[in-house]
Order: structure tokens, then C-alpha cells, then sequence
């Protein structure tokens, strides 16, 4: 609760309990002057807390109108968090689905088989000969014989080959190397 109650709060709830309480003292020193040091002091217990719960509920109110103006801005720069990455996601998928089309493109020029393509897409995105057999209910041999002749058709030396072909011209160029 103290992250929410600056100095400048807390000093100006002390002068208000002090005030407060000064003020209810006062108040009954007129109406009976001629009370006791020890009925003061009853008098004085009797008033603290009412004063203390006065100050706590403006404290109360403060620290919850805080929250709330915290909350609306955390719920603001959610909603600009969500738009941001809503644009990035369209921006993403018009060049993604260039890329694919520019990758089909190609995989045409190099005259590629259907099951071909397939394989150079699953072999792009990483997946092992073994991992390519069981999504495509193929043997790992017949994997194998496919992506040899991708890489003879496309005159790449392997999957690294494969890759960097597409990705090359994709990823911006480290200093010095050309």
C-alpha cells in the first residue's frame, strides 16, 4: 500500500490527524474548561480513532483512484499492444504468402514433382528425412530418393544448400561478408 501513498500524501495525513485531532481537543476544552489533565486524555482516546479511520478512508479513496488510473492505463497500453501486433501479424502474412508463392515459383523453374514440393517444403521448414516419412505415410528411403533429386534438379549440394537459397536474400548481410 506504501507505493501508493507519496511523501507529500503521508505528510499531508499526519498535519490532518494532527489538525483533527487538535481541533476535537479544542472543541472540548470550550465546552468544559474545567476538565481534568486525565479526562483530556480519555477524551483524547476517544477521538483517535475516529479521526484515524477518517484519515484511513481519504487514504483509502486516494490509493483506489491510483489503482483505477493505473488499471485504465494498463488496459490502454494492452489494447495498443494488441493493435501493434495485429499489424505486424498482417504485414507478416502479405509477405509470407509472397515468399510462399515466390518458393512455389521457383520450385516450378526447377520443375519439381508434387511430392517433391512437398518434401523441399517439409526439408525447409527442418524436419528430418524420418519426421518427412511419417507425415507423408512414406518410407525414409523413399524421403531420401526425393530430396537427392530435388537437390540434383535445383544443382544444390544438400539441404543447407536448400535453405540458404531462399534464405540468403531474406536475412540482411553481416558487415564484411559478401
Amino acid at each position: 500500500m506504501n507505493e501508493w501513498i507519496d511523501p507529500r500524501t503521508r505528510i499531508w495525513a499526519i498535519i490532518a490527524m494532527v489538525l483533527g485531532v487538535g481541533l476535537l481537543l479544542g472543541l472540548e476544552l470550550v465546552e468544559e474548561p474545567d476538565i481534568s489533565p486525565l479526562e483530556l486524555l480519555l477524551e483524547l482516546v476517544d477521538i483517535l480513532p475516529i479521526v484515524l479511520t477518517s484519515v484511513g478512508v481519504v487514504l483509502l479513496v486516494r490509493v483506489t483512484a491510483r489503482q483505477r488510473e493505473e488499471h485504465v492505463k494498463i488496459i490502454r497500453d494492452l489494447e495498443l499492444a494488441r493493435a501493434q501486433g495485429q499489424r505486424w501479424r498482417n504485414e507478416a502474412r502479405g509477405l509470407l504468402s509472397g515468399l510462399g508463392e515466390a518458393i512455389e515459383t521457383q520450385f516450378s523453374r526447377w520443375n519439381l514433382t508434387e511430392a517433391e514440393r512437398e518434401v523441399a517444403l517439409l526439408l525447409l521448414k527442418g524436419l528430418s528425412h524420418r519426421e518427412i516419412a511419417t507425415v507423408r505415410a512414406v518410407s525414409e528411403r523413399t524421403v531420401r530418393e526425393q530430396a537427392r533429386s530435388i537437390y540434383a534438379k535445383a544443382g544444390l549440394t544438400g539441404r543447407a544448400a536448400l535453405s540458404a537459397f531462399f534464405l540468403e536474400d531474406l536475412l540482411a548481410p553481416i558487415e564484411g561478408i559478401q
